[in-house]
């Protein structure tokens, strides 16, 4: 199997001494192509850092990250970011769109920064938002949708790119089951229809039942892995 993402030995510590926290403790973890995987744990035990990690925007105390063939521990802000904007999509519990910019323009972001042609945007846009369940809804602002409405224009956001993995930090926790649901069945569909590779964190019974991988976190350490289904 493709590995996309490998992690050896990561270890993170917050603070010094005696007040020093250890939110990961040693952790060995290959993500592959095609992986639709839960990272699942009671609060505090590390998924978010874990994320973090694998995604750049934390640097482990110590250990490896490699994205591809890319030593991710090594890489300066500015590369960081570049690979961030090519590699990685990103959805997060607070949706995080930007409220002064339509569904349409926060999906096609990332793509605006990439450079992509106008066209080719919208095109790319227009038919994920169709596939999100947005279509005809690509005018309105965030404050104009449901919660679920707006955690679908971050799938969008995040997918719009074509990114080699998904991150998704708890994103079924500000939303009512049947929306949780509805979602997932979206991301299950983008899975397995395009081989889009996603990483989850989360403590959402609905998420975990429905992850083909099951990678569970206790204390900063992996307490077991396993494909549930």
């Amino acid at each position: 199997m493709t590995s996309i993402v490998q992690l050896t030995g990561v270890t993170k510590d917050y603070g010094h001494g005696d007040v020093s926290v250890h939110a990961l403790r040693g952790i060995d973890l290959s993500i592959h192509k095609g992986d639709f995987a839960a990272v699942a744990g009671p609060s505090g035990s590390g998924k978010t850092t874990l994320l973090n990690i694998v995604s750049g925007l934390d640097k482990p105390t110590a250990g490896k990250v490699m994205l591809g063939g890319d030593d991710v521990t090594k890489m300066s802000a500015a590369q960081l970011s570049r690979l961030r904007l090519q590699r990685i999509g990103f959805v997060f519990q607070a949706y995080n769109l930007m409220p002064v910019l339509t569904a349409f323009e926060n999906a096609e972001y990332v793509l605006m920064m990439q450079g992509v042609p106008t066209a080719e945007r919208r095109e790319r846009v227009m038919a994920i938002l169709k596939q999100v369940g947005l279509a005809g809804m690509e005018h309105r602002f965030p404050r104009e949708l449901s919660g679920g409405q707006q955690q679908r224009v971050a799938i969008a956001r995040a997918i719009a790119s074509r990114p080699a993995l998904v991150l998704a930090d708890e994103p079924t926790a500000n939303l009512d089951s049947a929306t949780g649901s509805a979602l997932l069945d979206l991301m299950t569909e983008l899975n397995e229809e395009h081989g889009t590779t996603f990483l989850f964190s989360s403590h959402d019974s609905n998420v975990i039942n429905r992850a083909k991988r099951l990678i569970r976190i206790k204390d900063g350490a992996i307490d077991g892995d396993d494909a549930p289904h």
